[in-house]
């Protein structure tokens, strides 16, 4: 975000005791400290944007979301954080419908993974036409834009923007950089800066790729260390 030209503020949900070899321990903030938080951030500086990364627990989520009501938010970009590329779950059961229920009808953008976007839709994602399928679903179901990042199993890098009932494919270079973990919280926090300072969606979501691609082809490691540690700070808001 720095590197982009805005001023991140972060409301921290979480602390982890971790090192390159994982994580051996998660302390959430209590619901009441994020909400001070949060009060702190819009009644002083307040955010052009949002970006909501991974948020662990419902009581989080209700706070986060009951904030952005009262502050009346917007162009507000949520990473839901819930299934890894590999399958694996990230968050309960009731987490993920608080996060449906309560954050994604504020959002003007979500950017779900493949398996998240399969999880959302309840669509089998296969093959482009898949993915096409479950960004209507998800972008009719919240009344949001839907950005589903498709990843090499589908389509090398290129990602699917579904909105007004109308999509379009951001294509994206296959780049030969084995420092690619994290590129997903990248590319919604580089989207959310190109929010901020006033660029329309799909301008903003070309200049994330292209920033993206960027990083990579100069060998940049985007996700230093273990993959946990891109979402550490999970709330950002922005200020141009």
């Amino acid at each position: 975000m720095t590197a982009l030209g805005v001023y991140a503020m972060s409301a921290i949900t979480a602390l982890t005791a971790q090192n390159t070899t994982g994580i051996t321990d998660i302390m959430e903030v209590p619901p009441e400290f994020l909400a001070k938080q949060l009060d702190s951030i819009f009644t002083d500086i307040y955010p052009d944007a949002v970006k909501i990364g991974m948020v662990s627990s419902a009581g989080l989520i209700e706070t986060i979301a009951e904030k952005l009501h009262f502050y009346q938010a917007t162009n507000i970009v949520v990473d839901p954080v819930m299934v890894s590329t590999s399958g694996t779950k990230l968050l309960q059961d009731e987490a993920v419908e608080i996060l449906k229920k309560r954050l994604f009808p504020q959002a003007l953008l979500l950017t779900p993974n493949i398996p998240e976007a399969s999880l959302l839709a309840q669509v089998a994602i296969e093959k482009e036409t898949d993915l096409i399928k479950a960004a209507e679903i998800i972008s009719k179901q919240y009344g949001c834009a839907v950005l589903c990042k498709g990843g090499h199993s589908i389509n090398q890098a290129n990602d699917l923007l579904y909105w007004e009932h109308k999509y379009r494919w951001f294509a994206g270079e296959r780049i030969n950089n084995p420092n690619t973990h994290g590129t997903g919280c990248t590319l919604s926090s580089a989207i959310v800066s190109g929010l901020a300072k006033g660029m329309d969606l799909e301008a903003a979501i070309q200049a994330a790729k292209d920033y993206i691609s960027g990083a990579l082809r100069a060998m940049l490691n985007l996700g230093k260390g273990s993959g946990p540690l891109n979402h550490t700070w999970n709330l950002h808001q922005i200020r141009q």
